[in-house]
């Protein structure tokens, strides 16, 4: 978010909350109450499957605005879990909808921000359906360090927050493929890998060896 909407931001909410790693802020099928802005840290969005199984559909981090998921039918369509210790502020739905009947601008300013997270989202998820395993795990790693770039931390080395599990189930990889194709990349000298911890040795050149869009 930019300076106007962060203190757009600020205004409207009702308190700031600390979510513990592996603590959920709200669960699938809880009643829609508020939008959450991450302040610090990272979250992950999450669905149920029918056999149990949990599918990864969202990463959240510091700047980003989480929730909208609520806001179709009243009840949330996905889990959200903290990665590690993190930050949020709760704005109410309610009182935002009132504010924005009031101000065209606000209402602007509403439109694009929640506009920004679906496109965003949505965007990644088109991009990697159509992709193989190294240009989905390519895809993946630049958009997080377009990210992080973005927040004034390092594009080339960073921790993931996510495990390989994590991962593959957001990309809808098995976690061998997960595996194998960092190790690929390590071998091709594309980044060096050490458990979580990446560093990308040549942005431009992972970016040109898969022909990586990134949003």
């Amino acid at each position: 978010m930019n300076d106007a909407e962060t203190e757009w931001i600020d205004r409207m909410t009702i308190g700031r909350r600390h979510v513990n790693a592996g603590q959920t802020l709200y669960r699938e099928g809880e009643r829609f109450q508020f939008i959450y802005a991450v302040r610090g840290g990272t979250f992950k969005s999450s669905v149920s499957l029918a056999d149990g199984r949990e599918h990864i559909c969202g990463l959240h981090m510091s700047g980003e605005l989480m929730g909208l998921d609520g806001i179709a039918n009243g009840t949330h369509a996905s889990t959200a879990t903290a990665l590690e210790d993190t930050e949020i502020c709760s704005i109410p739905y309610a009182r935002l909808n009132e504010e924005s009947g009031r101000s065209a601008n606000m209402q602007r300013m509403v439109n694009r921000l929640m506009s920004r997270e679906i496109v965003r989202e949505h965007s990644l998820m088109m991009l990697l359906g159509s992709m193989n395993a190294e240009e989905r795990l390519a895809t993946f790693l630049l958009n997080l360090s377009k990210r992080l770039r973005a927040r004034g931390y390092s594009p080339n080395e960073f921790h993931l927050r996510m495990s390989r599990a994590e991962i593959g189930s957001y990309l809808g990889m098995k976690l061998e493929t997960v595996s194998r194709t960092f190790s690929a990349f390590q071998q091709q000298g594309l980044m060096e890998v050490d458990k979580r911890h990446i560093r990308i040795t040549d942005i431009d050149a992972l970016q040109r060896a898969f022909d990586a869009p990134v949003h």
